[in-house]
């Protein structure tokens, strides 16, 4: 049993998009594209929103990110801080774009984020 809540790319050419699906296993929130300033907010009130309910687990994937900046490693800083202090049930899957895991090994928060392989 899933149930998904899509989002629509930017209508300003940005290319980016989120999909969360519930399973039994907890909650999975899928990100495509482009996390940039003008879309974290989205980001993070769906995982607001994962955490007010009772899923175990929520995997934050970022396999299909093809881009982020400063502002989208800050969020994921936050969420993992937040996650430390909420009972540690956020996972985030490593992006298969090159472009994003040099973005966080140079930025060495590759060590400080709930990595789950």
């Amino acid at each position: 049993m899933s149930q998904g809540n899509d989002s629509r790319p930017e209508p300003h050419g940005r290319r980016f998009a989120l999909h969360s699906e519930r399973t039994e296993a907890g909650e999975r929130i899928s990100l495509l594209g482009e996390m940039d300033l003008s879309v974290i907010g989205q980001v993070a009130r769906e995982v607001r929103r994962a955490e007010d309910g009772d899923a175990a687990r929520i995997v934050l994937d970022l396999d299909e990110l093809e881009f982020v900046d400063a502002s989208g490693i800050r969020l994921l800083l936050n969420l993992s801080d937040r996650s430390r202090s909420n009972g540690g049930r956020l996972r985030i899957t490593r992006a298969r774009y090159p472009q994003v895991r040099r973005v966080i090994e140079l930025t060495g928060v590759g060590d400080m984020l709930p990595f789950w392989d």
